[in-house]
């Protein structure tokens, strides 16, 4: 069995988790692991994930397999890394409700480098291209955005 420090976060049924006898590679054991501890409340919204060593610890898996654990979070847009800091999950956002008109057409795709840096988005976090009837265009970040349709 392995040893863990004291006030640890893994309990001995999370340690067992990881199954070494799985096609499903041990990072993406991990990423579900993880992301299931985010859906539960274990890591809280806005709240830091533990350390990378940590993670690898806690878990009996190698750092490599921890980032790219994070890695994929990242890509999926549930957690973000600043240098020199651990993980954070991404908070829950307030989302703008719009409403869509008959004839509009909406297209869901990720930015590009100028598109994100003018939104601020997060690695991983698409867009809303809306096509309105009128022909003009709207882009918005698809984490912030309600898209209704009436009734």
């Amino acid at each position: 069995m392995a040893k863990r420090p004291h006030g640890s976060i893994a309990s001995e049924a999370a340690l067992m988790s990881i199954d070494r006898r799985s096609h499903t590679p041990v990072y993406r054991q991990l990423a579900n692991l993880i992301r299931e501890g985010i859906r539960s409340g274990q890591y809280p919204a806005g709240g830091f994930l533990p350390s990378e060593a940590t993670l690898a610890q806690e878990y009996g898996v190698g750092r490599d397999a921890v980032r790219k654990a994070l890695a994929l979070l990242r890509a999926e847009g549930r957690v973000t890394t600043e240098r020199g800091e651990r993980s954070r999950v991404r908070p829950e956002l307030e989302r703008v409700e719009i409403q869509l008109s008959a004839g509009d057409a909406v297209i869901g795709r990720m930015p590009d480098e100028p598109e994100r840096g003018r939104l601020g988005l997060d690695e991983g976090v698409p867009i809303f291209e809306i096509h309105h009837r009128d022909g003009t265009i709207e882009v918005l970040p698809a984490d912030r955005t309600k898209l209704t349709v009436p009734a």
